[in-house]
């Protein structure tokens, strides 16, 4: 396919995309779903016209899931504006810890007894598998900084956590293949890629966010300087707390993320649980450096500028790369194996994974029921697959795990694509019917009292 013929189907698809926006927010239908459809047309299951190879363009692949995913990363960072000391912080720590070294457990114990993986392969597999996804997720997330849903905040909240903390599960796969150093007994897995890993790429993101976020504050208030080109700042931050995590040998996605949500406690510290609706007053008026001095409106303005940005970027990346996952998809990938191991994994392995890593909460039924079911896999799944592939693992390890990765995220697209806007649209529904309940028994409350007040005063 010529460069020509690329620029003349991506112009058209971005095209459509953009002008039925609106009509598929009311469908049970995603962007994303019309990325894949779109090619796996191009690809093997349509005319043909584009193949990918995951296994020949691994270090591509890995490549662009990995700006993706940073991306990502930050922008999930930058909407948690919660503090850490707020508990609904616990929901998604557990799901990002507990839940997700419980679903590597569940998928590799399949992969050794249903797949005839093994127990490094097995491990890997589950390690791909096991995180959310936060650039496909967006549906589920929270819609903005200053949304307050336990369910869209504990989804974000995992996504953006369990991206980093499943790494270590990839380098114990990777040991157990005899393509990483563990240690005698895993004392070095256990020290160094658990330990130090998760620990320093959290330490360090935080530094860099805190440290960014301050200097940029000071100047901007202070000398009304480093005004402008605030998408050099959120890539420069990303660039350098990532940089900075790898090359200290720790997690740089954890460091992404600590970064983004460490600029956002600054804003949150510096402007309270109220919004500035100041801010938005003054950018409809085009005070643009007004706004980015002002002592009271600098922090959100210097969060939301940035926050724009990468969302913007964010919907770049995902075009490319679900469109080169659906060109990817291969007729031998559709086989009776990929259905039952898939089937397992959506409606057993994460649900179990869930049930057991909240068990002593008090999440609600309903929030249960769907954490459970969204559980969406994608650009995380691929970048930690094709990080595997140019690792050095062999043909058929690589070839198998990419022949069942691959079908995952294109399912996952699909159906959670489906799923999303009634089951979410019902979500909403039954949240606003039992807030408007516990306001009315209230209002309730509040007339017996002042009735019996005025009962007493006669």
């Amino acid at each position: 396919m010529t460069f020509e013929v690329w620029y003349f189907i991506l112009g058209g698809l971005l095209i459509t995309v953009a002008l039925l926006a609106s009509s598929v927010k009311r469908l049970p239908l995603t962007e994303t779903m019309i990325y894949l459809i779109a090619g796996a047309l191009l690809g093997p299951l349509g005319f043909g016209a584009l193949s990918i190879d995951a296994h020949e363009q691994s270090m591509l692949l890995e490549r662009l899931s990995e700006v993706a995913v940073l991306v990502s990363l930050f922008t999930t960072g930058l909407k948690l504006r919660v503090p850490l000391r707020d508990r609904r912080w616990w929901i998604p720590i557990r799901l990002a810890f507990a839940s997700m070294a419980l679903t590597v457990g569940l998928v590799a114990l399949t992969g050794v007894l249903g797949l005839g993986l093994s127990l490094g392969a097995a491990i890997l597999l589950g390690a791909v598998l096991a995180p959310t996804d936060p650039v496909l997720a967006s549906e589920v997330q929270l819609e903005n900084p200053h949304d307050r849903d336990r369910l869209r905040f504990s989804l974000t909240g995992e996504a953006g956590m369990n991206d980093g903390t499943a790494f270590p599960f990839v380098m114990l796969g990777l040991g157990l293949l005899g393509l990483h150093e563990i240690g005698t007994w895993g004392w070095r897995w256990l020290v160094v890629d658990v330990a130090w890993a998760i620990g320093g790429g959290l330490a360090i993101g935080a530094a860099c966010g805190a440290a960014v976020g301050r200097l940029v504050l000071y100047l901007r208030r202070e000398r009304r300087e480093g005004l402008g080109r605030d998408e050099f700042l959120a890539l420069g931050l990303i660039a350098l707390s990532y940089g900075g995590a790898l090359l200290a040998h720790t997690y740089g996605f954890l460091a992404v993320f600590a970064a983004g949500l460490t600029l956002r406690a600054i804003e949150h510290q510096q402007t309270g649980d109220t919004p500035a609706q100041e801010v938005l007053a003054v950018e409809k008026a085009g005070e643009q450096e007004g706004i980015a001095t002002n002592p009271e409106t600098a922090p959100a303005h210097m969060a939301g500028a940035v926050l724009t940005f990468n969302e913007r970027m964010e919907r770049i990346v995902e075009v490319a790369l679900v469109l080169i996952v659906g060109a990817a998809l291969s007729p031998s990938y559709l086989h009776i194996g990929q259905v039952w191991f898939i089937a397992l994994l959506f409606l057993l392995i994460r649900p179990v994974s869930v049930i057991m890593g909240l068990l002593g909460h008090r999440a609600a039924v309903m929030e249960r029921a769907m954490i459970s079911w969204f559980g969406i896999r994608g650009i995380g799944s691929l970048y930690y697959l094709m990080y595997a592939v140019n690792r050095g693992l062999s043909a058929e390890v690589a070839g198998r795990l990419i022949s069942i990765t691959i079908p995952v995220i294109a399912v996952s697209i699909i159906i959670h694509g489906i799923t999303v806007t009634p089951l979410m649209g019902w979500y909403q529904l039954r949240r606003r019917r039992r807030l408007t309940l516990v306001e009315e028994k209230g209002e309730a409350k509040n007339k017996e009292s002042r009735s019996a007040k005025g009962e007493r005063d006669e």
